[in-house]
C-alpha cells in the first residue's frame, strides 16, 4: 500500500511488516496479503494477555506498513479463538482492583479500535469455535468467511460479565440488527454458521477443508484492487456512525475527491479505454 507522500518522508515514515517476528501467533506476507494465525490449537486458539498486547501493536503498525494490502486473520486447526484464555486471563483478573482491571479493558478495546484504524480490510476465516474476545475479532473484522460448523458466541452473560465487551454493543447490531445482536448479547447462544449467513455476519460460507484458500481467494482480489481507495472505503464505514446523512455525504465528497488525484483513477480509465483489465498500484 503506498501513498502521495514525498520521496523523504515516506522513507522515514513507511515501513515493512515481511520480516516482522511474532512472538505470540504467527505471521506472514505475501505479495501483499498479511495472514494472522492464532496458533494454541491444541486450546482452541485462545488469547493471552501478551496476545492481545502483539495483536493491539501490529494493527497500529500496519498504518505505516507499505507492503500488506489486506490482512487474512484465522486459527490453527479447527477452530478460530475461544476468546481469553480461562487460566491466563480469566483467573488472573479475579481480585484485580479496579484500576487494573480498568486497564485490561482498555488494552481489550485498543485492539478493536486499531483494528478499525489500520486502513487494510481484515479478512476473518472463520471455523469451529469463535467465542467471546474470539467473537470480537471476528466482528471487528472487515469481511468474514465461515463454515456450516462455526459456532459464534459472544461468552459474556455466562462469565457473570455484561455483553458490552470491545465495543461489540455499537458494532454487532451495525452487523446483523439490534434483536439479534440482543439476543447473542444477552443470552450468550452460539450462532450457527447458516445463521451467520443468514444473518449477515458472514459474506459467505465454505467447507472447511476450503476455508483457508477461499480466504486467500478473497484476500488477493483486494489487493490486486485500488488499496488506497480501499483504505479511504474503510475509513468512511467506520467514521459515518456518527454522522448525519448531510455530513456523510460531504465526507464522501472530499474522500471521493482524494481518490480521483490517485494514479489508480487514471489506470483505471486508460484500461477501460483500453478494453483491458486495470492493474492497481496502490499510488
Amino acid at each position: 500500500m503506498t501513498t502521495h507522500l514525498d520521496p523523504a518522508l515516506r522513507a522515514g515514515n513507511r515501513i515493512t511488516l515481511a520480516d516482522y517476528a511474532a512472538q505470540h501467533f504467527r505471521w506472514s506476507v505475501s505479495e501483499g496479503v498479511g495472514t494472522i494465525v492464532l496458533d494454541r490449537p491444541e486450546r482452541k486458539n485462545p488469547l493471552t494477555f501478551d496476545s492481545y498486547a502483539e495483536l493491539r501493536d501490529l494493527f497500529r503498525r500496519l498504518d505505516r506498513a507499505e507492503d500488506v494490502s489486506v490482512i487474512v486473520l484465522r486459527g490453527a486447526g479447527s477452530d478460530f479463538c475461544s476468546g481469553g484464555d480461562v487460566h491466563d486471563i480469566i483467573g488472573a483478573l479475579i481480585g484485580l482492583p479496579a484500576p487494573e482491571l480498568l486497564m485490561f479493558t482498555r488494552m481489550t478495546g485498543d485492539l478493536v479500535k486499531a483494528m478499525r484504524a489500520c486502513p487494510q480490510p481484515i479478512v476473518a476465516a472463520v471455523d469451529g469455535v469463535c467465542a467471546g474476545a474470539g467473537a470480537i475479532l471476528a466482528m471487528a473484522s472487515d469481511l468474514r468467511i465461515g463454515t456450516a460448523r462455526s459456532k459464534t458466541a459472544f461468552l459474556f452473560a455466562r462469565v457473570g460479565l455484561a455483553g458490552c465487551d470491545m465495543g461489540a454493543c455499537a458494532i454487532l447490531p451495525r452487523i446483523i440488527g439490534q434483536g439479534r445482536a440482543a439476543e447473542l448479547l444477552y443470552l450468550g447462544r452460539s450462532m450457527s454458521g447458516e445463521q451467520g449467513l443468514a444473518w449477515g455476519f458472514f459474506n459467505q460460507l465454505a467447507e472447511p477443508d476450503e476455508l483457508v484458500g477461499a480466504a486467500a481467494d478473497l484476500a488477493r482480489e483486494l489487493a490486486e484492487g485500488p488499496t488506497f481507495a480501499h483504505g479511504m472505503t474503510k475509513t468512511m464505514l467506520h467514521q459515518e456512525w456518527s454522522l448525519t446523512i448531510d455530513q456523510a455525504i460531504e465526507a464522501e465528497a472530499q474522500a471521493q475527491a482524494l481518490c480521483m488525484l490517485t494514479e489508480d483513477f487514471a489506470r483505471a480509465y486508460h484500461a477501460f479505454a483500453a478494453k483491458r483489465r486495470p492493474r492497481f498500484e496502490g499510488n
